[in-house]
């Protein structure tokens, strides 16, 4: 639905593209986007009334209708973000653009509008207070030659006879002129508001007719949009199913989770007999040099152990022929003590023929 009527004198001055967003009503703190995508925001000027107006459009949706007054402050939040408050509407806007460019210019366009509408309210309150003055001028006219008119003899007769009744005539005769004032300020200002309920009455009927217009399309698409819930809901069974799956597979992952741990542990664990064995290793050169010390005397030993076997293998031979030599020496002493022995007895008997020779002589 378009703010602006056809009719209307209002033409745009400046336009761009922006996502919109207004702060939301409950928090005053989030903001919630107006827009699902980037959309025109123009600046629209209006020759009868002389104002300024920011207005987007979303599609059939009017998503911003906002007058800008001289008491606005255009914000820049961040390099790409502004926002404004608009009291009138009783909410804040906030545009979110493409570059900083395009904000830095959105923003200098709304200082220029907005001492552009300064500028306009400054010249309406010279001319109201231009015309009060007029109309007081009038006014004091008309009492005077009125006062001339009734009023008959010399000014010391007026002096004498009519002052006090012709002050307080005067003083009344005032404050009907600025009431007079007032009320054609206030016609002109109900006249501006009356045309202003016209547009926005036309506009609000332009809109009935759309929406009476659309609401076949929308019970065609509600009629869609059922369908689409019916299959949703199967997809929505089918998930069910895939999310029992999943739950069966968390199981499995939780024992795998568990057996993770356990194999962790067990990492901890060797890396500790690794760092062990780090530490053996750094003793390692000393136990090699020490070990080919220990080699290096082995082999002396065996060195050694060779020269003594073969003395030893010297000293069997010589052990052998040794007792070979003892029995040989033994058996020759046995034969000598043989004949030792057969010689004593042959002595012994010789002896014995001896004695009796003896005894005989």
């Amino acid at each position: 639905i378009s703010p602006v009527p056809p009719y209307s004198r209002e033409q745009p001055i400046f336009t761009t593209r922006a996502h919109v967003f207004q702060i939301d009503p409950s928090t005053k703190k989030n903001w919630v986007p107006a827009s699902k995508q980037a959309v025109t925001v123009s600046y629209f000027y209006d020759s009868t009334r002389n104002s300024y107006r920011i207005i987007s459009v979303d599609g059939a949706k009017v998503i911003i209708n906002s007058t800008i007054t001289p008491n606005m402050t255009f914000t820049k939040t961040s390099q790409k973000f502004g926002q404004w408050a608009d009291s009138r509407a009783n909410t804040v806007f906030g545009l979110g653009f493409p570059s900083e460019q395009q904000l830095t210019k959105f923003a200098e366009k709304f200082q220029e509008v907005k001492e552009a509408a300064k500028l306009a309210r400054d010249r309406s309150q010279e001319k109201i207070e231009t015309s009060s003055n007029h109309s007081q001028e009038s006014g004091r006219e008309t009492p005077s030659s009125t006062r001339a008119s009734s009023v008959n003899g010399t000014d010391d007769e007026k002096a004498s006879h009519g002052g006090p009744a012709e002050a307080h005539l005067k003083s009344e005769n005032d404050k009907l002129k600025f009431a007079l004032a007032q009320s054609s300020t206030n016609v002109k200002k109900w006249e501006t508001e009356l045309q202003s309920l016209r547009e926005s009455n036309a506009r609000l009927s332009t809109a009935l007719q759309e929406s009476a217009a659309s609401i076949e399309h929308w019970k065609k698409q509600f009629s869609a949009c059922k369908e689409e819930n019916d299959q949703l809901r199967g997809k929505i069974e089918e998930l069910e199913e895939q999310c029992n799956e999943i739950n069966k597979e968390k199981e499995r992952n939780a024992q795998l989770s568990r057996r993770l741990q356990e194999l962790e542990t067990e990492l901890q664990d060797k890396e500790l007999e690794l760092e062990e064995l780090r530490k053996q290793g750094e003793i390692i050169p000393e136990l090699m040099s020490e070990c080919e010390s220990v080699s290096e005397q082995l082999q002396a030993a065996e060195q050694k152990n060779k020269d003594l076997e073969e003395k030893v293998r010297t000293l069997r031979t010589e052990v052998e022929e040794n007792k070979h030599r003892q029995t040989n020496l033994k058996t020759e002493l046995k034969n000598f003590l043989d004949v030792l022995d057969g010689k004593i007895d042959e002595l012994h008997d010789f002896r014995q023929g001896l004695s009796k020779l003896g005894v005989d002589n």
